[in-house]
């Protein structure tokens, strides 16, 4: 697993808590937050947005993604990942989640979240082993 320290962890997991007072979940009260840390050390937070059409809801980790993009730019790779609730439930990043950040950590990113017996850290690969991938053809840009 990559070099991030239990130290590092422990900050990323209280930015997450801290995003998650920040989340609008009305309809569920299941509050995430989530910590994005990049190659260059930047952390980048966000929370779950609800919507009343449960569908249209949008998870933390997901936003915390979309706000580095529009805040940075794409060409930072992430290398570690909080999650957490203010629930104390068990809450890994969600299948959506997973396959779009997919696209954007290193090969070694640690994934730190809540689990059934408390804090589980593991690597992003082992979290979603097999992801969709777009493999570009022989002469295509």
């Amino acid at each position: 697993m990559s070099g991030i320290d239990l130290t590092t962890q422990n900050r990323l997991r209280a930015a997450a808590e801290q995003a998650a007072t920040r989340a609008y979940a009305p309809y569920s009260k299941f509050s995430v937050g989530a910590a994005l840390l990049f190659e260059d050390g930047a952390v980048v937070t966000g929370c779950n947005v609800e919507n009343v059409s449960y569908g249209l809801t949008s998870c933390a980790e997901r936003n915390a993604l979309f706000r580095a993009i529009s805040e940075r730019g794409a060409g930072q790779k992430i290398v570690a990942i909080a999650v957490a609730n203010r629930n104390g439930a068990a809450s890994a990043p969600c299948g959506a989640c997973r396959q779009v950040m997919s696209e954007f950590v290193t090969p070694d990113a640690v994934v730190c979240f809540p689990g059934e017996a408390g804090p589980e850290t593991c690597s992003f690969a082992e979290l979603f082993p097999h992801s969709f991938r777009f493999e570009k053809q022989e002469g295509q840009r």
